[in-house]
């Protein structure tokens, strides 16, 4: 069998100097003891990685990133599974339309999303800047949900729990014993990938920020307005760490790859 020719490595070579390019960019950034954020930096120093823990907006903004990260990950989780269950294990008139629903807010640009639920949820209800970004971000991340654990729903056969129902269990009780059990894998994948969409998410958290509430992308954001030091390019090289570190961790406890 002939190997890839030269040309197939050639495009393949950049193809992956164009998507991680920006990324080598940003990491060897992070790492300069310039006083200006250059490429290539003239001097290697941990100075800005130290600085940004000392910046006060960046962990007011951190705390309210994960909050509403883990809030709109359980959320979506409660509201997801359970829709994704009534679409893999029923047949219902309208089915593809509901599907296609839970769909919008993944297809529409996030700022006809972010404009929406501001319309909505801040200036219709007067919800709280915090109570806004959990309801707008949990909105966001319900289709995700839907989509990745009805997979899992849809690779487990239906009989295994048909026949924990037959044996006495309830339905209730043999989705929770059989069917969670099984896709533990998918539900995993859901959460990580859910909580990376808030976390990193900036068009509808942009709509839903409020004076002295926003979230870590927003507060970057408004640092680089005002200062040109390697600062976000630091606090950049650990979000990526940090999240390579998530998704090795849960990929090691539940090989949920696969499912994504």
């Amino acid at each position: 069998m002939n190997g890839p020719s030269r040309s197939s490595l050639a495009v393949l070579a950049a193809v992956l100097a164009f998507l991680v390019g920006p990324f080598v960019v940003v990491f060897v950034a992070g790492f300069s003891g310039d006083e200006t954020l250059v490429f290539p930096p003239h001097s290697l120093s941990l100075r800005w990685m130290i600085h940004v823990f000392t910046v006060d907006a960046f962990g007011a903004s951190l705390g309210t990133s994960l909050l509403v990260a883990v809030g709109g990950t359980v959320a979506a989780l409660a509201l997801g599974v359970p829709a994704a269950y009534a679409l893999a294990r029923r047949v219902f008139r309208g089915q593809e339309w509901v599907r296609t629903v839970l769909t919008l807010p993944i297809i529409v640009p996030g700022i006809i999303v972010g404009l929406a639920l501001l319309n909505h949820l801040v200036l219709v209800f007067d919800l709280p800047v915090t109570a806004s970004l959990l309801f707008g971000h949990t909105a966001l991340l319900v289709p995700y949900t839907v989509r990745v654990v009805s997979g899992s729903l849809q690779n487990l056969r239906p009989d295994i729990e048909d026949a924990a129902i037959t044996l006495g269990a309830t339905r209730l009780r043999a989705f929770w014993l059989v069917v969670v059990p099984n896709i533990r894998g998918g539900l995993a994948s859901a959460a990580v990938l859910a909580f990376i969409t808030s976390f990193n998410q900036v068009p509808v958290s942009l709509f839903l920020s409020g004076p002295g509430v926003s979230t870590l992308p927003i507060e970057m954001l408004a640092y680089m307005e005002t200062s040109y030091d390697p600062s976000i390019a630091a606090l950049s090289t650990l979000m990526v760490l940090a999240t390579v570190a998530l998704v090795v961790f849960m990929e090691r406890l539940f090989g949920f790859t696969r499912h994504v």
